[in-house]
C-alpha cells in the first residue's frame, strides 16, 4: 500500500451489524474503532464481569455508540450454538464477523468442554463453528465479510497441522499448539473464500493477524511469571500498542482494498509492528488437500455443515439474493 492505512482511512460503517469474539484486548479495540464509525457493534466472549466493563468503557469514550454484548463460551459448542439461535431471532442480518477471541500457551494441556485441546478447541474449532452456525445470517448481509485472526507464530517453517495428533494427546508443547492452531485459522479463512466463490454463497473470507502487540495474551495463557509473561511485562517496548496491532484486522473487515482470500498483518519489522500490508502467506498455509481434510475433520468434530446451514436458493418462487437485498 503507497499511503499507510489509518483509522481515518476507515468508511463509514453506518447500518452495518459487526460481530466480534473477545471483549478485551484487540477485539476491544476493534469494537471501539468500529462503533466510533457507526457500526452497530456486539462483542462475545465468556465472562460477563469483563464484558460489560468493555461495554461500559467503549460508552464513556463514545457515548453515542452501539455496542451490546453477547456471553459466549467458544470452548462449548452448545454455548455456540446458543448464541447464534439468540442472534438469529434478534438480529435480521450479521455484515462482519471478526473471529479474534483466543487463548495463548497454556503451561499444561487443558480440554474444553466437549473434550479437545484447548488451544485448538478455542482458537480454530469454535471460530469454525460460529462461522458455520451464523451463514445464514452472514448471506442476508449486503457485502458480508469474515476476518479470521491468525498469527505470527504460523510463519515457523516446522508449524503444520498433526492429524496424527491434532488434539495433542500423546505431546503437548504449547507453543506448537497454539501455533497449529493459528495456523489452522489461517487455513480456514482460505478454504472458507474459495467454498464461497464455488458455491456462491456471497462471503468476502480474509485473514489478518496483529504482529506483536501488548495484549493479555502472554499474562492470562503462560502467566505473568512465566518467561513468555516476563518478557511481555519488562520488555514492553518491543511489543506495539494493541490499537496498532488491531489495525490489519480492521483494515480487513473495513476497506475496499482488502481482497478475498487476502492475508494482512503489519508492514514493518518482519511484520512485527507497523500500518497493514500484504502478510506472507506461509508455503503450508497454501495445501489446498490439507485445508481441505481439515474441513472435513472439522465438520465432523464440531456437528456442523456448512452446506446444510445454506438458505436454500429459491424460497416460493423468490431469489434468495433478493431477499438479501431487501432484507
Amino acid at each position: 500500500m503507497s499511503q499507510p492505512w489509518t483509522l481515518d482511512d476507515m468508511p463509514s460503517q453506518k447500518g452495518r451489524t459487526i460481530l466480534i469474539t473477545g471483549t478485551g484486548g484487540l477485539g476491544f479495540e476493534d469494537a471501539l474503532a468500529l462503533v466510533r464509525a457507526g457500526g452497530d457493534v456486539i462483542i462475545a466472549g465468556r465472562n460477563p464481569t469483563k464484558g460489560a466493563e468493555a461495554v461500559r468503557r467503549i460508552k464513556e469514550r463514545s457515548p453515542q455508540a452501539s455496542v451490546a454484548l453477547e456471553i459466549v463460551d467458544l470452548g462449548d459448542l452448545a454455548s455456540i450454538e446458543a448464541l447464534a439461535k439468540r442472534l438469529k431471532e434478534t438480529r435480521n442480518h450479521i455484515d462482519v464477523l471478526i473471529n479474534n477471541a483466543g487463548v495463548m500457551t497454556p503451561p499444561t494441556r487443558q480440554t474444553t468442554k466437549d473434550g479437545f485441546e484447548l488451544q485448538f478447541g478455542t482458537n480454530y474449532l469454535g471460530h469454525f463453528a460460529l462461522t458455520g452456525h451464523l451463514l445464514p445470517l452472514l448471506m442476508r448481509a449486503q457485502d458480508p465479510r469474515v476476518v479470521t485472526l491468525s498469527s505470527i507464530a504460523v510463519r515457523s517453517a516446522n508449524v503444520a497441522i498433526n492429524f496424527d495428533d491434532l488434539q495433542a494427546e500423546r505431546g503437548y508443547k504449547p507453543m506448537p499448539v497454539y501455533s497449529q492452531s493459528k495456523l489452522a485459522c489461517l487455513m480456514f479463512a482460505f478454504e472458507l473464500q474459495r467454498r464461497s466463490e464455488e458455491a456462491g454463497w456471497g462471503l468476502t473470507s480474509i485473514a489478518a493477524h496483529p504482529g506483536i502487540s501488548r495484549t493479555d495474551l502472554l499474562h492470562n495463557g503462560p502467566g505473568r511469571r512465566s518467561a513468555q509473561g516476563l518478557l511481555r511485562s519488562f520488555l514492553w517496548f518491543l511489543f506495539q500498542p494493541v490499537a496498532q496491532g488491531a489495525l490489519p484486522t480492521l483494515f480487513a473487515a473495513t476497506s475496499p482494498k482488502a481482497r478475498g482470500g487476502g492475508y494482512y498483518g503489519p508492514d514493518k519489522l518482519g511484520e512485527t509492528r507497523g500500518h497493514p500490508s500484504e502478510a506472507q502467506i506461509p508455503r503450508q498455509a497454501m495445501e489446498k488437500h490439507v485445508a481441505h481434510k481439515l474441513w472435513e475433520i472439522s465438520e465432523r468434530l464440531t456437528g456442523i455443515s456448512f452446506d446444510a446451514q445454506v438458505p436454500p436458493r429459491e424460497l416460493s418462487g423468490v431469489d434468495a439474493t433478493t431477499i438479501r437485498r431487501e432484507g
